[in-house]
């Protein structure tokens, strides 16, 4: 069986009330990102996660929508960051991937967050398309897996 055949992977059991997640888009390709949005919430849905959705402009924004719901008076229990930045001509390329990844991870570490991420960083949107369909290598599922295994472990190191 090939990846763009096997199934999406299976959210992992959490112990205490269903979490609230916070999905932060960067839709520019909508297609590539309504898949993986799709794939995601098919995951959350599996522990019963309550999911709110916002949307911005780009990659680049997207480490910046992170820290300002973490301002916000409302709490997730994790977050979840999808995006897609297709290679071009210029360097603006390396350019956004390196500065949106490295503010993603600075954000999560600087506050402890749950987060999973699935910023696409792909040569052609045909690459993009297959890492954002129903079954197979979908990374949309697999950041969600990500965020929730990450509640997971605060949840058990939270109880000791």
């Amino acid at each position: 069986m090939s990846t763009a055949d096997a199934p999406l992977p299976v959210a992992p059991q959490l112990t205490g009330a269903p979490p609230s997640i916070l999905l932060i888009r960067a839709p520019y390709y909508a297609e590539v990102v309504d898949g993986m949005t799709a794939a995601a919430e098919t995951i959350l849905a599996e522990v019963s996660a309550s999911v709110e959705k916002i949307d911005v402009a780009g990659a680049f924004e997207l480490p910046q929508a992170l820290r300002i719901a973490l301002r916000g008076k409302k709490r997730f229990d994790g977050f979840l960051a999808l995006g897609c930045v297709v290679r071009g001509e210029t360097d603006h390329y390396e350019f956004i991937c390196n500065t949106a990844m490295d503010g993603l991870m600075q954000v999560a570490l600087q506050y402890g967050i749950c987060l999973g991420t699935a910023l696409l960083t792909v040569d052609t949107v045909a690459q993009a398309q297959a890492r954002s369909r129903e079954t197979g290598d979908n990374k949309g599922a697999e950041a969600a897996v990500a965020c929730l295994k990450q509640i997971a472990i605060a949840r058990m190191l939270e109880a000791v």
